[in-house]
């Protein structure tokens, strides 16, 4: 690493750099229909993989005396916060 500030970016400050922002409300919105046929079927099937895995969630009985929230193993495998998790 350098001391010395790269000049294309030594103008702006930690807010201001063009390639930093995130101003998500710029960014066009694309319809289901503009997308490529591939890219519909994978979001068809991975909504169809949701429903399958919620039903299967709501079918289970209730744990007695468990720890709350949503069941770890739904995805078929260990998931605690969105993050798997290997013993």
């Amino acid at each position: 690493m350098t001391d010395t500030k790269d000049t294309e970016t030594a103008q702006f400050t930690a807010t201001e750099v063009p390639s930093l922002k995130t101003d998500v409300a710029e960014a066009p919105k694309r319809k289901f229909e503009d997308l490529p046929p591939a890219a519909q079927r994978a979001l068809q099937e991975a909504e169809n993989r949701r429903k399958e895995i919620d039903a299967k969630h709501n079918a289970m009985a209730p744990e007695v005396d468990g720890r709350g929230g949503l069941e770890p193993t739904r995805y078929d495998d260990w998931e605690i916060k969105g993050l798997t998790v290997d013993f």
